[in-house]
């Protein structure tokens, strides 16, 4: 399992800034750099930008935060979890897409969601079978390649990380507190049962939850303080070091309106939020 580099950097999902309201406008980044209190970006691939990585890569390289991770283009995932003819060769091309991008912009930490959308986990050992694949590629760009807790239409994610774990003992995994809150799974973590997956957590992401356990409508994704999740109790079991986390802290939380106008104010009192409980 690799190692993160710089302990406890809070990051901005890019997801979370620019999205089609706003043109999935890349270039909106240089604006955002400046107005937010974060440590960098997690850079949410689109895949309106395939036929453009060098035109991405070259904008992103200009702005005054680094990228320290990367999160795969979801395609990627749905094109594993249907898994029709030539839907894994295609994911594989469009990972290694992802890769080369990742690569150029200096990002050293990969996000996937290896089961997702309407086929989600229907065929789970297919996926897990495809990872093997997956990372294998990763390797070559010298990327770590971590899993993310996403949700289910079959079973749940701590199922499907305790599968992997299992047949990848050196696997690494991003920690998402939405997707566990969603499927009841927030209080699991703590369980000493699940230790083990707790200590192949190398990156969360730190986001709420408003509604009853897989309530669909409630999927949008909320800052610090706006849902359920109790996060006093998640960076008390952090601080006392229960688990060896030493990974970086993304947040997600949607920031911009259907107009596509950036709340700069709503994601910073995310941002201080998180570094009060990393102090406190």
């Amino acid at each position: 399992m690799g190692k993160v580099y710089i302990m406890n950097r809070i990051l901005c999902s890019t997801g979370a800034l620019i999205g089609r309201p706003n043109g999935r406008n890349f270039r909106l980044l240089g604006e955002c750099a400046e107005k937010l209190d974060c440590d960098g970006f997690e850079f949410m691939m689109y895949d309106d930008w395939y036929g453009r990585i060098d035109e991405v890569a070259g904008y992103l390289l200009s702005i005054s935060k680094p990228f320290p991770a990367f999160h795969i283009e979801k395609g990627v995932g749905e094109c594993v979890s249907r898994n029709e003819t030539g839907d894994t060769e295609k994911a594989l091309e469009l990972f290694e897409a992802n890769c080369k991008l990742a690569q150029k912009i200096g990002s050293k930490l990969l996000v996937l969601h290896l089961w997702n959308g309407e086929h989600s986990d229907k065929d789970f050992p297919h996926n897990a079978g495809v990872y093997a694949a997956l990372r294998d590629i990763a390797d070559r760009y010298g990327l770590i390649l971590t899993v993310e807790n996403v949700v289910c239409n079959v079973a749940d994610p701590m199922m499907h990380l305790s599968q992997l774990l299992s047949r990848y003992p050196d696997i690494s995994f991003t920690f998402d507190t939405k997707m566990a809150e969603f499927h009841g799974q927030m209080n699991s973590m703590y369980l000493e049962e699940n230790r083990e997956i707790m200590n192949h957590i190398v990156h969360m992401h730190i986001n709420d939850y408003k509604g009853a356990v897989m309530d669909w409508s409630c999927l949008k994704t909320l800052h610090i303080g706006e849902g359920q999740i109790d996060f006093n109790k998640l960076f008390d079991f952090l601080e006392k070091q229960e688990i060896n986390y030493e990974g970086d802290f993304t947040i997600e939380s949607t920031s911009f309106d259907k107009t596509g106008y950036i709340d700069f104010d709503r994601m910073n009192r995310s941002i201080a939020a998180i570094r009060k409980y990393l102090r406190s």
